[in-house]
């Protein structure tokens, strides 16, 4: 029954968009492009960031800013924000079919828009806001012009980020199964296949595989040293493998990836639509281990038991595949982009039989990926929650010696090469009794991480996203402010805007408020030159003012700048 369901997924899902695969049809003649721009992209829907899937399309924009930005279809503005990273400026347009599209790095709003942002942030007092917008207030027009592009946020240089999110469950989809398509005749690169030696046990950083040169052109791929692979028992299969089109250098991610053996699909990976509460889960479906070690891509075709994203619509058995007999396979690997130009890679495997092993004991304790686990000593606790790891751990505990100026022992948290989906719960027992400097305790990680902390009872308690080394240290310092164009008793006449650098030793910088004269003012602190700015405007009258600038960390450790000033 299993193999007819499978067979009827394919045929159906297979047909459809140049053979694209996916699950449903999506409107193709709703919505427009974004910009008067021809199509072009650095950015690929699905492609593999750190830490995430991307979520939508990085349209170019000639590496410059200020090209206007239209809706794409006929809506109404449903949400604005503004943030200090991730999408910087930002618009939200919910569509009559149930769609919303989302523009991201903008270097400016409308008009009407920048008066509702502007009203938000002098309401709420603070320079990045996020706020929704009621149905009737702010109607729109296909074409209509809601910003300029910019490069705001966290991007890593001007282009409109683009997104189409189903809005009843804000699943952000693949825009170009909506018929924004970007020219494309070039068929995806393959560079490697791996093939993992998984046995009985979990996957993990000590599961054996071997990597394989692959060399070819033109969607024809084979191995670069033409050989047998051998394979035994239960086997996980792997692929490197980038995607082009035809406007862009650019190197993207392939739309789907499918493993046969024998030419049965035994796997299938599709970048067709996701929940962001899932994106965390590409530390799943990447080779973890081999990335963090060698910052090499390699995508797993098989799935580990905890990951949940929707971007696996087919698999047998997880896509791991048992060779018990004595035989000779076909793999074949099928890498298409969302055109449908395709890609292929077959190699042979011989299947033998290998003795049977003793089991290895635990070197620590089992964590079940779908079971809550507690770990306690008298100095740590750690908590998981259920779902929270990819697939069983042997969790490994380790005190390691205290650091200088730590409050604590250094505590072993497993490893960096195990993901987890969400953060977990921490608790660490200072060494000694703090007094005073308990508010100002954070635990954090060697390798340069902080976590929020807080007090629970005799211990520390932090919620990491990461395994890793963690002890107790505080922070008593407040953050610096360095003015950049304004000392006491500046004239400023001709000046257009007040700049600073903004930094902080250890927790983070939590807030901070510009006034002049007593009077809150509007500043923003650029994510990527960390310049914090207030730009003039004409309530600052010829005449003497003074300006105050307070900073303040996690920890509540604050710094205030004054200074007198002419216009």
């Amino acid at each position: 029954m299993n193999k007819l369901l499978t067979l009827l997924f394919l045929s159906i899902t297979f047909s459809a968009h140049a053979q694209t695969i996916q699950s449903r049809q999506y409107p193709n003649d709703f919505f427009k492009y974004p910009l008067d721009l021809p199509p072009s992209t650095a950015g690929s829907f699905g492609e593999l960031r750190p830490n995430h899937f991307h979520s939508g399309l990085d349209f170019k924009t000639n590496q410059r800013t200020g090209y206007p930005v239209h809706a794409v279809a006929v809506g109404y503005i449903s949400r604005l924000r503004v943030q200090f990273g991730g999408f910087g400026n930002a618009v939200y347009i919910t569509h009559p079919n149930g769609f919303t599209s989302v523009y991201g790095h903008l270097q400016s709003f409308s008009p009407e828009i920048a008066r509702a942002v502007r009203q938000a942030q002098y309401d709420q007092q603070k320079y990045d806001v996020d706020f929704p917008v009621g149905p009737l207030l702010m109607p729109v027009n296909q074409g209509q012009v809601i910003a300029m592009s910019g490069n705001t946020g966290a991007s890593a240089g001007p282009h409109l980020h683009f997104e189409l999110r189903d809005a009843a469950t804000e699943q952000t989809i693949n825009p170009q199964l909506f018929g924004l398509t970007i020219p494309d005749k070039v068929p995806p690169t393959i560079t490697a296949a791996v093939v993992y030696q998984l046995g009985d046990k979990p996957f993990s950083e000590n599961t054996p595989h071997k990597l394989f040169a692959v060399a070819g052109s033109a969607g024809n791929y084979r191995l670069t040293k033409p050989q047998v692979i051998e394979v035994s028992g239960n086997t996980g299969f792997g692929i490197s493998t980038v995607d082009v089109n035809s406007t862009s250098a650019n190197k993207n991610g392939a739309y789907s990836i499918e493993l046969k053996v024998d030419g049965r699909t035994v796997y299938t990976f599709a970048v067709e639509r996701f929940a962001f509460d899932q994106t965390h889960a590409i530390n799943a479906y990447v080779d973890y281990p081999t990335y963090l070690r060698e910052g090499r891509q390699i995508q797993k075709c098989f799935i580990m038991p905890g990951s949940t994203i929707t971007l696996y619509p087919q698999s047998e058995n997880r896509g791991i595949v048992t060779f018990n007999d004595i035989a000779t396979h076909d793999v074949e690997y099928v890498v298409k982009d969302i055109a449908g130009n395709t890609s292929t890679l077959k190699v042979k495997v011989r299947s033998v039989i290998k003795p049977s092993v003793a089991d290895v004991p635990l070197k620590g304790t089992l964590f079940k990926y779908d079971k809550k686990n507690n770990f306690t000593t008298d100095k740590v606790k750690v908590s998981i929650a259920p779902g929270n790891l990819y697939d069983d751990v042997d969790f490994i505990y380790s005190l390691l010696p205290k650091r200088e100026g730590a409050y604590s022992a250094t505590h072993r948290i497993h490893n960096k090469f195990t993901p987890i989906h969400e953060d977990f719960e921490l608790w660490i027992k200072p060494d000694v009794d703090m007094g005073a400097l308990l508010g100002k305790a954070v635990i954090v990680n060697t390798a340069g991480y902080c976590d929020s902390t807080t007090t629970d009872g005799a211990f520390l308690k932090a919620t990491p996203r990461a395994f890793g080394d963690y002890y107790i240290r505080v922070d008593t310092v407040a953050p610096n402010i360095t003015p950049i164009n304004i000392k006491e008793g500046s004239n400023l006449a001709a000046v257009k805007r007040v700049s600073f650098r903004i930094s902080d030793n250890l927790s983070g910088i939590k807030s901070y408020k510009g006034y002049i004269d007593g009077k809150w003012v509007l500043m923003e602190w650029d994510y990527k030159t960390r310049v914090l700015s207030y730009t003039f405007d004409d309530s600052v009258a010829a005449g003497k003012h003074q300006f105050e600038l307070n900073v303040s960390d996690y920890k509540n450790n604050t710094k205030q700048f004054k200074a007198e000033f002419y216009r």
